[in-house]
This record gives structure tokens, sequence and C-alpha cells, in this order.
């Protein structure tokens, strides 16, 4: 389904403002008083999670924090797996959980076991700042998701909810930096999601009153230039040509000029590396140059991202891109190539009626209606590698600020009232 950015507003508007009972049932209370009164076993889970270290290529610290969080789920009586990534992938791999009930929809939630702190980047463990933060490596993104995830559950059996419900909860071990090829990576994850109706995914949330409907998608270019070389006398004539870095100037500036402006399009040149020598590490992301001013430099290499809300909004800019790369200056030459990351989370029919079920426990919970947010705020996360086979959620997770900065932060206040959202959407979800 294509929604214009005005239809949208409009549909996120009447899913925060439609009528709204604001009570909760008796069983729902339960849930709630269960969070409260069980709320310090959530932090400690948390800080146990927070204290492993579990950079994306730290594979054994992957695994622990994997293995906390299936002690915690097989007392719930939950089946769980190690589903293990081709040693070439240099990946952890996955903790897949499965509960089989009896009836209702069949829930898909999402988590990550690794943070972007590998272990020599500057992060710490968990560090309470005041009553109502606290700071850690992961703590908001995700590992407070993944405990969210456990406490809901957790809330489920204790009342006597969860034995009738069916749920795969998966939390990936690479969501950081994915090992590739990508589809190698997500191959289980895709087949496993593809089996239920809704997918929720618990990645860091924007306050007590937003959740993502919709999320870009990303994909990369490179960007390869040559051109003539030659004395730097000669820079400019029709001779000599204008050089590599002219034309890497000229491009970049067009892409800028001429898609700089398109709601939810955005592109990022992440490395650029020219002059009169140039050695590119593609693996590491690293690149080297010689620069000597006297000489006409001859090769430029540039990569970026291009992140986007559909499919037509990235074959569309890619078209573009090609058309500003093809119209070269003088004595140069350049080519581009794309390729494909995670895919676009569109805004569907399906994802916004579950932004008005949110909305709906949010009002119950006396917190007010919730709203889907801005696409353009959020990247691509996992769930948009399965948005096109089922209903989907995110930004359900922890809230704070930081996230993949040392000094990431939990909002603890929030942190109870997350929890008991994620219960009793998923009650209702399988009710």
């Amino acid at each position: 389904m294509k929604l214009t950015a005005f239809a949208l507003l409009i549909f996120i508007t009447c899913a925060a403002n439609a009528p709204l009972q604001a009570q909760l049932s008796p069983t729902e209370k339960k849930l709630t008083d269960y969070v409260d009164s069980h709320l310090n076993a959530s932090i400690q889970l948390l800080i146990n999670s927070v204290n492993i270290n579990s950079g994306t290529l730290n594979l054994e610290g992957v695994k622990k924090v994997g293995a906390l969080y299936a002690h915690e789920l097989q007392i719930l009586g939950f089946h769980t797996e190690w589903v293990s990534e081709p040693d070439s992938l240099h990946r952890a791999g996955h903790l897949v959980a499965t509960h089989t009930g009896k009836k209702g929809k069949h829930l898909f939630l999402i988590g990550h076991l690794d943070t972007v702190f590998e272990p020599d980047m500057p992060a710490g463990p968990y560090t309470v700042l005041n009553d109502s933060t606290a700071t850690g490596q992961g703590v908001n993104d995700m590992k407070g998701g993944d405990v969210v995830i456990i406490s809901a559950l957790q809330a489920l059996a204790a009342t006597n909810q969860l034995k009738d419900m069916n749920i795969i909860v998966y939390f990936t071990g690479d969501e950081e930096r994915s090992g590739t090829p990508h589809a190698v990576a997500r191959h289980d994850f895709i087949e496993r999601a593809r089996t239920c109706d809704i997918a929720l995914a618990f990645e860091t949330a924007k306050g007590l009153n937003t959740v993502a409907a919709a999320r870009r998608g990303a994909s990369g270019w490179v960007l390869d230039i040559t051109a003539k070389t030659g004395h730097s006398a000669g820079i400019l004539t029709d001779s000599s040509g204008d050089g590599a870095i002219y034309e890497a100037a000229r491009i970049l500036n067009t892409f800028r000029e001429e898609l700089g402006h398109e709601q939810y399009l955005t592109f990022n040149p992440g490395l650029i590396v020219g002059g009169s020598e140039i050695q590119v590490d593609p693996q590491d992301a690293r690149g080297t140059a010689l620069g000597k001013t006297n000489i006409i430099s001859p090769a430029t290499h540039i990569t970026g991202d291009l992140r986007f809300l559909s499919d037509g909004q990235k074959d569309s800019a890619r078209a573009k891109m090609r058309s500003i790369v093809a119209a070269s200056l003088p004595g140069t030459h350049a080519t581009i190539r794309f390729s494909d990351g995670l895919p676009a989370m569109p805004p569907t029919t399906g994802n916004l009626r579950l932004v008005s079920l949110t909305s709906q426990v949010t009002t119950d919970l006396g917190l007010g209606p919730t709203a889907g947010g801005d696409p353009g705020a959020r990247g691509a996360g996992d769930i948009s590698d399965i948005a096109q086979y089922l209903d989907c959620l995110d930004g359900l997770g922890a809230s704070g600020t930081g996230a993949h900065k040392a000094g990431e932060t939990i909002n603890l206040k929030e942190y109870p009232w997350l929890i008991k959202r994620a219960a009793i959407l998923l009650a209702r979800l399988a009710d």
C-alpha cells in the first residue's frame, strides 16, 4: 500500500485520536501490579546483561548474553535453541525461543543481543547516574528492549495468560553489524517470521507515546572516478581536464542540490579517498592517499549509504544518481554501483492498525494516546527484513538517549510503564 506523507499523517492522527475506553480489565491490572512488584528483578537482569560486553564481533560475549536470556525464557516454558551462522560470516548466531499455545495470533518478538560497543570501545558497565537515569553499553539499544520482552512475558506467565499464547522470540546476534551476505545471515529469521501474523520489535522507544509504524530502508553505493593526470599547472585546461577530485566534488554537490530536499530520502558519503595515489580496504572501510599538490589527481573513491521509505523512492534516487554521475567533467570518467541492504518498512494499513491498538493500551494505562513517529527519525532495523510479509510495529523497547555513543542512557522512570505497555499489548493481541 502506497501512502503519501499527507495520507500517512492522516492515518496516524486518526489512529491516535480514535475514541478509546480508559480502563484496564482486572486481569490487566494484575499484569501492571506484577510489573511493579518485580521491577527490581527486571533491573537486575538488565544490569547483568549490560555488564557483559557483546559487541557484534565479540562472539563469546554475544553468546553469553544469549545464554542469560535463554535461561529466563526456559523458566517460562519456552523451547530455546541457538541458531549458528556459517563460519564464513564470522558472527555468533541467534537465540530463538518458541512457545506454542492453543489460540490467538502468532506473534514474532524481535530483539538483538549485540551492541555497537566492541571490547576496545569507550563504554562502561551499568552505572546509575540519578534516580531516573542509568548508563551502560547497550543499555537502551537494545538490552533494555530485550528485558522489556522478557519482563512482559514473565508478567503474562504469572497471571496465567502465557500458557495459550503462540510466540516466537528472536534475538539476533548481529543486528548492529550484519554478517554478509545479509540474505544468509537473515535466512532463518525471515523463514520463522513468515509463519507468524504480527511482528513486534523492541528497539529504542521514543518515549511512552510514540511507536514506529514505518522505518526507512538502507542501501549502499560506491563511486569510482578516474581522470587524466599530469602536472597541476594544466588543471582545468582542455588538454589536462578537471581531475578526479573536482569531478568528485561536482557529483557530491549535485547529489546534495538535486536529491537533498526529498522527504524521507537521505544519502551520506561516509568515506572519500582521492589523490595522486590511493589505496582502499573495503572490508575495514579504510583508505589511504598520497596527495602531491603538483599532480592532477587521477583517482577518487567514495562510499556512502542511501536511505528511503519505499522501493519506488530508492529506485528513483538511484536513477537520478546515475544520471548525475554520467555527466562527466572534461578528462574524467565516473561509475557508480549500488548494493542492497535492508528494505524499507512502509506504513501499511496493518501497521497503522497496530498503532491504534497500542494507543488504546496507553490510554487505558492513563498515559494518553500513542502515535506513529516520523519514519525519517529512524534508520533500518531487523524488522525491515520481514515487513513485506506481516503486520509490524517497532519502537516498543526502552527509552533513553545517546544510542551508539559512550554515555548511552536509559530512562528508569519510563521503564516500568514500557514493560506494562508491552505486556498488555501482547495479551490483547493474543486474546
